[in-house]
């Protein structure tokens, strides 16, 4: 009888194969796992990565509002007023050079400012220690009709402000052009320009030397004698002959320079803040309240110069003119 448990292959595979297959599959399931670890550990340093992205654009955002806040900060928007203006002769040295430049010197002053917030109010007084006394006033009880208010003394602290000189220079015998096509070779754009601003009949002179740039499409031209580039600075435009007529555009040639540039910030002596004030009355009413209480010497007051109260809902830009003058300027609040 034949042996039933020989060692013929199963499926055409010894036990040596099979073991062999056993051993590279638990291989391959090492590799995976590690594989899988891998991956995991990746994934981990892309969320990190991802998180300190956001982290870093936050960062980034609100650096980027703060530079902005400060921009407007320091920004000013002026509209000139009318001045009077006063004309001297020249004296002898000036009129034996007049292609000197004409100079101008502006001094910019800004107005430290205070912004009144709804349910505040500002009171000046005449005199510095009544303020002064006043703000020891941890709370002031102050009667309205058949109700005490309490309200809270505050000393000011008002936004940072400017002051600084524009020394201006402009030139009386350079003129710079602008607009210009580039129709023709350099050269013979010079020549071109040369010609065109040498023309008394257009309010041309005689010129002493161009400047021309080809890539941006602008020149400046400077005259023998002074008098021409301002004259054809105001007029804003000028008519040039390349092949054809061609209006370019005109204007002065200035240099500018900031000096004695101061910023400053402070507290007003003289003027209190009053906050955490309740709505009990009309505006007016509680403003007059307000008023009559720090006039009476027996509250610490004295003599008022001025005083504003907003009620919840608005909010007032108070700027100071001078040390003793406070001007309102009331805005939309939300």
């Amino acid at each position: 009888m034949a042996d039933i448990y020989d060692n013929r292959p199963l499926n055409g595979k010894t036990d040596r194969g099979l073991d062999k297959e056993g051993t590279e599959f638990e291989e391959a399931m090492k590799d995976l796992e590690t594989w899988k670890d891998k991956i995991l550990k990746l994934n981990k340093n892309r969320q990190g990565l991802l998180e300190k992205l956001k982290r870093y654009q936050a960062e980034l955002e609100a650096k980027r509002t703060e530079s902005t806040k400060l921009k407007l900060k320091f920004k000013i928007y002026v509209q000139v007023p009318d001045t009077e203006v006063k004309f001297r002769t020249q004296n002898k040295d000036e009129r034996a050079d007049d292609s000197q430049p004409i100079r101008g010197v502006f001094a910019i002053s800004q107005r430290p400012t205070v912004l009144l917030q709804g349910g505040q109010a500002l009171i000046t007084f005449e005199e510095e220690r009544v303020a002064s006394q006043i703000l020891k006033v941890a709370k002031c009880s102050v009667s309205c009709d058949n109700i005490s208010l309490d309200v809270k003394p505050k000393t000011i602290t008002m936004d940072s402000a400017v002051k600084f000189e524009v020394h201006l220079h402009v030139s009386r015998k350079r003129l710079k052009v602008s607009d210009i096509p580039s129709s023709m070779p350099y050269e013979r754009m010079r020549d071109q320009l040369e010609m065109s601003f040498s023309r008394p009949s257009r309010g041309g002179g005689e010129v002493e030397s161009v400047e021309y740039n080809q890539d941006t499409g602008t020149g400046q031209i400077t005259f023998l004698h002074p008098g021409v580039a301002e004259s054809l600075a105001l007029r804003g435009r000028y008519s040039v002959d390349l092949n054809s007529e061609v209006n370019v555009q005109v204007g002065p040639i200035y240099k500018y320079q900031l000096n004695k540039f101061q910023t400053f910030c402070g507290s007003p002596k003289r003027t209190i803040l009053l906050d955490d004030i309740d709505d009990m009355e009309d505006e007016e009413d509680l403003q007059d309240h307000l008023e009559i209480h720090f006039q009476k010497p027996s509250n610490y007051g004295g003599e008022i110069e001025s005083i504003k109260y907003i009620s919840r809902g608005k909010a007032l830009q108070a700027f100071f003119l001078c040390e003793s003058t406070v001007k309102m300027d009331e805005t939309s609040y939300s």
